[in-house]
């Protein structure tokens, strides 16, 4: 089954350790668990128009947390939902307006 390229949305991550990578020309997005490196790769380019050089892809484990609705109902620990990234590494000359300030204006 061929999915839509519009039906894949991928969000650009905004960390510390993103901005890092963004410096090498390493983009981290998340994506969809279900789409795989040539989806991601055709999604890329169609949101943003730029060239896409290598994809990694991992499954992020969802974080075990605490849960109680009382002392007898539902104790225990759940798991949150499990999340998928793709470092994305662009082409040389392409790169991603994701972490630039935009242009101040001059208070007068």
């Amino acid at each position: 089954m061929a999915k839509n390229v519009s039906t894949i949305l991928v969000t650009p991550v905004t960390t510390e350790k993103a901005y890092g990578l963004s410096q090498k020309n390493v983009y981290v997005f998340n994506v969809p668990q279900s789409a795989n490196k040539n989806e991601i790769a055709d999604a890329v380019k169609a949101q943003y128009g730029v060239e896409v050089k290598a994809i990694k892809t991992l499954v992020q484990n969802g974080k075990a947390v605490r849960f109680s609705r009382g002392k007898n109902r539902y104790p225990g620990t759940t798991t949150r939902s499990d999340s998928k990234k793709a470092y994305v590494t662009l082409a040389a000359g392409s790169t991603l307006a994701i972490f630039e300030q935009p242009a101040e204006e001059e208070k007068k």
